[in-house]
């Protein structure tokens, strides 16, 4: 008992915490928005450090790699993976709902009527980009000082990607900037465990603020997609991953995934943000095995180019519209168009917490045909689904790092943990 608090204090006071937010804001509702200052402080302190985090890790990871071949087998077998594990996640998400009437006739058309306050706003706002525009401007930037935005984190990912391939191809020439890297990225670990004796006040503090601000204003349509979701989110995360750890390592597998899987999950679910919960996902991966150039790209690159939830949650969001408009998905090609439109739409999600799905929803509008004017309503589902919708980000991530590892160095990949 005594190991098992010493292993698990942290994540067990960060526990205590959410409930107490949750209860303080199921009672006070949204005069618990007071306490939000104090979630955002802690979200602010872990977001100011995912920049040099991701660029570090990334840039150091790859640069260590001691072959050539080592490298590429591993980023192939991440790009197999993320596509493999995504298709899943998305023919999940639509067998799931393509039965199930999300909105009622009635419900939907009090939504309908809420939209027409909000179609102007929406229209001045919008900027209309084509697709190759959305791709150049998610994956580059016209100005170096733009990659240190949080903003910009697949742009950054790329830069990083391809400064650690450079460090790697200079070689011994690269040693004082690899060495220089390696000791920045001990300081910025050590500034996460500061920020992370602040986690439980934080995180209450947040949890109380989005329970009492969004617990009693959704709509009965709204609220019936939220408990649908969340049941499928549930199932999800226990069949799926435990099959995906199975997969990786049978029962072995399946013990050291289960042993190592809470402190994300709950981080994830506090924080609503996968970048967030990088550094303690990166450490789970690592205490299950995972080795460490695995481990420290996977993670980092899974926060914006593997989103199980986010792809699930999007094709809730197309379903719901389906069923809001009456749109025949019925045919060959309506059922393709919903499972393209959530994929492409998941790829512009940047790992931020609520709202930064913005420029994801006007594709759903676009190429789904439905009018700008509906974008409220999508933000709506977006953030009611936000914390399940992370948990399976951050998670499922844990498990494409198994899943590398196991193809990347065999079945024995684990045979360093003791049983």
């Amino acid at each position: 008992m005594k190991d098992f608090f010493k292993n698990y204090k942290q994540t067990i006071i960060l526990l205590v915490a959410i409930i107490i937010g949750a209860i303080v804001g199921m009672i006070f509702g949204e005069k618990a928005e007071v306490l939000a200052p104090f979630g955002d402080l802690f979200l602010n302190l872990m977001l100011v450090i995912v920049v040099p985090l991701i660029f570090l890790t990334i840039s150091i990871s790859i640069s260590k790699m001691s072959t050539p071949k080592r490298l590429g087998k591993i980023m192939t077998t991440i790009v197999v993976v993320f596509v493999v594990t995504s298709l899943i996640a998305v023919l999940i998400g639509f067998i799931s709902t393509y039965f199930v009437k999300l909105v009622d006739t009635e419900d939907g058309n009090k939504i309908l009527e809420s939209l027409n306050a909000e179609e102007e706003a929406v229209e001045e706002s919008t900027e209309e980009l084509s697709i190759l525009d959305r791709t150049v401007s998610a994956l580059t930037v016209d100005d170096f000082q733009k990659l240190l935005s949080k903003e910009n984190l697949i742009a950054l990912i790329v830069f990083s990607i391809m400064f650690g391939v450079a460090m790697n191809m200079a070689k011994e020439k690269a040693k004082p900037v690899q060495d220089f890297l390696i000791s920045a990225n001990e300081i910025v670990m050590k500034f996460i465990n500061i920020i992370m004796y602040y986690a439980p006040i934080g995180l209450g503090c947040y949890f109380a603020s989005l329970v009492g601000t969004f617990g009693a204003n959704i709509a009965f349509g709204y609220a019936r997609t939220f408990i649908y979701y969340i049941l499928i989110a549930v199932a999800f995360y226990f069949i799926m991953y435990t099959f995906y750890a199975w997969l990786t390592g049978g029962k072995k597998g399946v013990k050291v995934f289960w042993q190592n899987a809470l402190p994300s999950t709950v981080t994830a679910l506090a924080t609503c943000s996968s970048a967030a919960s990088i550094p303690v996902n990166v450490e789970s991966s690592k205490k299950m095995g995972v080795p460490n150039d695995i481990a420290e790209t996977v993670i980092p690159l899974g926060t914006s180019f593997h989103k199980d939830g986010s792809i699930i949650g999007s094709v809730f969001k197309i379903m719901f519209l389906v069923c809001l408009f009456g749109t025949d998905v019925a045919s060959f090609g309506g059922i393709m168009q919903v499972l393209i439109v959530a994929l492409i739409a998941n790829l512009l999600i940047t790992a931020v917490p609520i709202g930064g799905g913005t420029i994801s929803e006007m594709m759903i509008l676009t190429m789904m045909g439905y009018p700008v004017a509906a974008l409220p309503i999508l933000t709506i589902i977006a953030t009611i689904i936000d914390p399940p919708a992370t948990m399976l980000n951050v998670v499922g991530d844990m498990t494409c790092s198994m899943m590398t590892a196991r193809i990347v160095d065999g079945k024995d990949w684990m045979q360093d943990l003791k049983d």
